[in-house]
């Protein structure tokens, strides 16, 4: 078990790649907070699933959105479990909406979680992380913050900014044995892009094929779960700021 007697907080992980990294983390032996904002039933889904297998987590419910929420968060984390080792900045939001479209809602609402609530994530943690001799972020990104993709400018300014704000946290932080890094996905199958699977999208899943070297047109939430646990241990104590692509190859072209 590569995490034992670790906690861990997941952001986002009631579905999708939360759900598969917070499960994943729970069978290498951490305790994992689980933390959602309104799926009850899959979050406790997730948990029962934990449990069930031998692992240990509990639910958080929180909008990690809002800097006042996120304090009460980590110590609500903190009182129950006692420390946090790992956090796992997942929480997100996409909407596929053209540039003239794109409203001030619109753009804020991706921006303050997909960005501005990870920063506040890792900034109340750090003097935690400072007591505890030190500390893992792995934050989530996207394919669509190390390049681009029309239709959602919004995403794509929030993903770009998780990338460069890892760098950023890394180069403050990475002398107090603070790894802060970054995964990002391709197109993985979870609710947040089920608008783009399914009938009706049979041009757009062959033209992922077709463009992606392995042709898988999503991959499972699981297959990010390996890099996630990598990043979290101590085998990875000397990456810091760094984007690791998880995409099936696409970004090869």
């Amino acid at each position: 078990m590569r995490l034992k007697d670790k906690v861990a907080i997941v952001t986002g992980g009631s579905v999708g790649i939360g759900a598969a990294i917070a499960k994943r983390y729970a069978a290498e032996g951490a305790t994992v907070a689980t933390v959602y904002k309104s799926n009850d039933e899959g979050a406790a889904g997730i948990i029962k699933e934990i449990t069930d297998a031998g692992g240990k987590g509990k639910a958080f419910k929180s909008d990690v959105s809002d800097v006042a929420k996120i304090e009460q968060l980590i110590a609500d984390v903190i009182a129950e479990f006692g420390r946090v080792d790992i956090l796992v900045n997942n929480a997100g939001v996409f909407r596929t909406v053209p540039v003239m479209e794109t409203t001030e809602e619109i753009w804020d609402e991706q921006l303050d979680l997909n960005l501005k609530g990870y920063f506040f994530m890792v900034k109340t943690l750090v003097p935690h992380f400072r007591e505890n001799g030190g500390g893992k972020v792995v934050n989530i990104s996207s394919i669509a913050g190390t390049g681009a993709f029309p239709n959602c400018p919004g995403y794509c300014a929030s993903k770009g900014g998780v990338v460069n704000m890892t760098r950023a946290l890394a180069a403050e932080l990475g002398k107090e044995k603070i790894n802060v890094n970054s995964i990002a996905p391709g197109n993985v199958a979870t609710p947040l892009n089920a608008h783009l699977r399914g009938p009706g999208n049979e041009e757009y899943m062959q033209l992922m094929k077709t463009f992606t070297p392995t042709g898988i047109d999503f991959i499972d939430p699981e297959d990010m779960t390996g890099t996630a646990v990598f990043l979290a241990t101590e085998d990875a104590r000397m990456i810091h700021g760094e984007t690791i692509i998880v995409d099936a190859g696409w970004s090869v072209w």
